[in-house]
C-alpha cells in the first residue's frame, strides 16, 4: 500500500490541507481548504492538480471545529483515492519559542510546550494545537510532526533577535522571533533552483498577515516580525510596527483592558482599520474611496520603508521576490512598491509585471525582481518525510 503524508495549516477559522505520496521528495496528490469553520456557510474546496474534486457548502455541523472539518476532509479523501495509509501527518505551527529550532515529531511532553506558548500567538497557535488534537484522534499511529514558523529566522545575528531591555528579559524568551518561516524556507529553494547565483535577497511575504525577510546564503538574516506577529508591516487586521506607548496610553489613559486592546491590535486594525471596509486588497484597489486608497498608501509605504532597513541589514541586495496572496497577485502593489528604487538597482518591467511572470524586472535592472509562490504544504511534506526516514523510538 502506498504510505502518505498529510500536511494541515489550521488557522482560525479555516483548515488547509494536502495530501503527499511519501518518498525521497513528496509528491502532491491533492489540497484543499475548509474555511468559515463555526459560521453558518463552511466551505469545502479540493483541487487534483488543475482538476477540481470538491466545491461545496458544507452543513455547519459538519464544520462546526477542527475536529469536524477534519472528518470531512478524511470523507474526501475515502472518496477520491480509497483508504489511503497516513505515515505521517505534518502541521504547521507558529511560534516555537525558544527551544524549537527545528521541526520535531511531536510528544505528550513536546505539546505541553507548544500549549504555554499560546500568549505568544494568540490569534494561531490555539488553532494549531486543535488541529494536532484532531489529528491524532483521527490517525493515533501515524507520525505528527510539528514545523514551525519561527524556525527559519533562529539562526539571526544577536542584534537581530534582541530588544534593548535589561538582559534577564531576553534570557526570559523575549527577544525577536520573526515568522512565516516554513513561506521564507519553501521561497529560498525556488529561489535558489531558479537563480542559483543569487547571494542576498529580500523575500516579502505579503498577504493577510505579511513580513519580509533578509536572507543572505539562504539563511535569514533578518526579519520585520518580533517577538509577535503584529508586529512590522500593516497587515489585513493587524497593525505592524506601533510605539510600545500607544498600548500603555490606551491602558491608562482610555482604560481599556488587555483583552480590548488585543481585540484592536490584531482583528480590528491594518488594512480594514484604515479603510473601515475590508482587509481584502482586492476590494479595496476595486473601493474608489479615499479611506481605501489611503490604506493602500500606508501598506506600500510600510514595504518601502522596510525594504530601505533589509538592504541596510544585507548591505545591498542582488534580488527582491514577492510572494503570499498579495505579492503573488497584486501587480499594482508591486509596482508601487519597485517604482522609484532604481537607486537600489531595481527596474521593474510593467509588461512582465502585469503578466505575472516569475522575472519581472527588465534584463538591464542590477537587482533582479521574482514573483514566486509560495507553498507551505510542499515544505512542511519535506520536514515530515526526512523525520519519518529517522528511526523511531520504540
Amino acid at each position: 500500500m502506498v504510505q502518505h503524508i498529510l500536511t494541515l495549516n489550521a488557522g482560525s477559522s479555516s483548515i488547509k490541507f494536502a495530501l503527499f505520496e511519501h518518498g525521497a521528495e513528496p509528491v502532491e496528490r491533492l489540497r484543499g481548504e475548509v474555511d468559515g469553520l463555526g459560521t453558518h456557510a463552511p466551505h469545502l474546496q479540493a483541487k487534483q492538480g488543475n482538476q477540481a474534486i470538491a466545491d461545496e457548502r458544507l452543513d455547519p455541523a459538519k464544520a462546526a471545529d477542527h475536529e469536524t472539518a477534519l472528518d470531512a476532509v478524511l470523507e474526501l479523501l475515502r472518496k477520491s483515492i480509497g483508504h489511503a495509509a497516513v505515515e505521517a501527518v505534518g502541521h504547521r505551527v507558529v511560534h516555537g519559542g525558544t527551544d524549537f529550532t527545528q521541526p520535531i515529531a511531536l510528544d505528550a511532553a513536546s505539546f505541553d510546550k507548544l500549549e504555554k506558548l499560546t500568549p505568544l500567538a494568540p490569534l494561531h497557535q490555539p488553532h494549531n494545537l486543535a488541529g494536532i488534537r484532531a489529528a491524532q484522534r483521527a490517525f493515533p499511529d501515524a507520525l505528527q510532526v510539528a514545523c514551525f514558523d519561527t524556525a527559519f529566522h533562529r539562526v539571526h545575528p544577536w542584534v537581530n533577535d534582541t530588544y534593548a531591555l535589561p538582559r534577564q528579559f531576553y534570557d526570559q524568551g523575549i527577544r525577536r522571533y520573526g515568522f512565516h518561516g516554513l513561506s521564507y524556507e519553501y521561497v529560498a529553494s525556488r529561489l535558489k533552483q531558479i537563480a542559483p547565483s543569487i547571494e542576498r535577497a529580500v523575500i516579502m511575504h505579503l498577504g493577510n498577515g505579511a513580513s519580509m525577510c533578509a536572507i543572505q546564503g539562504g539563511r535569514s538574516v533578518g526579519s520585520t516580525m518580533g517577538f509577535t506577529a503584529l508586529d512590522g508591516l500593516p497587515m489585513g487586521t493587524r497593525c505592524g510596527e506601533l510605539d510600545p506607548g500607544v498600548v500603555l496610553y490606551l491602558l491608562q489613559e482610555k482604560r481599556m483592558s488587555a483583552e480590548e486592546i488585543t481585540d484592536l491590535l490584531y482583528k480590528r486594525s491594518g488594512l480594514k482599520g484604515l479603510s473601515g471596509l475590508s482587509q481584502d486588497m482586492r476590494e479595496l484597489e476595486a473601493a474608489g474611496t479615499p479611506e481605501a486608497a489611503q490604506a493602500i498608501d500606508y501598506f506600500a509605504f510600510r514595504i518601502r520603508r522596510e525594504l530601505g532597513a533589509m538592504a541596510a541589514i544585507l548591505s545591498g541586495f542582488d534580488a527582491v521576490v514577492f510572494c503570499g496572496g498579495i505579492g503573488e497577485n497584486a501587480w499594482r502593489v508591486r509596482a508601487r512598491v519597485c517604482h522609484g528604487f532604481e537607486w537600489l538597482g531595481i527596474e521593474l518591467d510593467d509588461a512582465r509585471n502585469q503578466a505575472g511572470e516569475t522575472v519581472i524586472s527588465t534584463d538591464r535592472s542590477r537587482a533582479r525582481v521574482f514573483v514566486i509562490r509560495t507553498d507551505e504544504e510542499t515544505m512542511i511534506a519535506r520536514h515530515a518525510a526526512r523525520l519519518l526516514a529517522q528511526p523511531r523510538s520504540p
